[in-house]
């Protein structure tokens, strides 16, 4: 469903939900002039100290049901993408968000329907994942995600220790995972809303960072240069049970 409304107050359906767990996020300073040409109109750049960002995220998609209704063979997998922190004032409200620069999943049809649904910039590819736990009171937890280009693997991963918690508010852990909606830019210059529900994550700075492969194959100029680099930033969120609503278009 696409509506458009020269209001967003009331809430579309919810047209997707699933488990989203274990999103490994390298966080990344750009200067705002690097990030303004992928910022949908009737959106701004969100800065968290004078500083825009961008973010490389891995995560696992689980239990996804369209409408309530669960997609054989298409349930479960992974997803790494790479966003920018935008936002959208609504009646004197900040709404916190992303947009997309690129998305990466294992499932061609799921890249077919993001795609169609939200036009969002989707590829389907081979993809992999582990999620290493210890069993000692340290808390220790690594994550990685891999996917194939044109020939070769990349990968990124993340290890943690500890227990975690909710981000401390006005932190740069809050900014970047406390983000409730999303922008699209549409073909014809236009933008969808959509809302994306979700309770706030508990998370664990990152202990180690690790990047193999060209990280960058994948993702526009400028963005091979940043991510060659090491990230301003990095953790661990948990996750959970998340609720995609229907996209709205905003109004001209």
């Amino acid at each position: 469903m696409i509506t458009s409304s020269a209001s967003t107050n009331v809430r579309s359906p919810i047209f997707l939900t699933a488990d989203w767990w274990r999103l490994a996020m390298l966080n990344y300073r750009v200067a705002p002039s690097v990030a303004a040409p992928f910022v949908p109109a009737g959106t701004d750049l969100d800065l968290w100290q004078g500083h825009a960002y961008i973010s490389l995220i891995g995560f696992l998609f689980r239990d996804a049901r369209i409408r309530g209704v669960a997609i054989p063979f298409h349930r479960s997998f992974e997803e790494v993408n790479l966003r920018v922190c935008v936002k959208r004032e609504v009646d004197g409200v900040t709404r916190r968000a992303a947009t997309f620069i690129r998305e990466l999943v294992p499932r061609a049809a799921v890249a077919a329907v993001a795609h169609w649904t939200y036009n969002e910039p989707y590829r389907a590819l081979p993809m992999r994942h582990r999620v290493e736990q210890s069993a000692e009171a340290d808390g220790h937890t690594r994550v990685e995600y891999a996917w194939k280009g044109s020939s070769a693997w990349a990968r990124m991963v993340v290890s943690v220790e500890g227990t975690p918690s909710v981000p401390v508010p006005g932190s740069e852990p809050e900014f970047i995972t406390q983000r409730f909606w999303g922008y699209t830019r549409q073909r014809d210059g236009s933008t969808f809303e959509y809302e994306v529900e979700h309770p706030v994550w508990k998370v664990r700075p990152a202990a180690d960072v690790q990047r193999e492969g060209d990280l960058a194959a994948l993702f526009p100029h400028p963005f091979a240069r940043i991510l060659a680099d090491p990230p301003q930033s990095a953790l661990l969120a948990e996750g959970s049970r998340v609720a995609i609503h229907s996209p709205v278009r905003l109004p001209r």
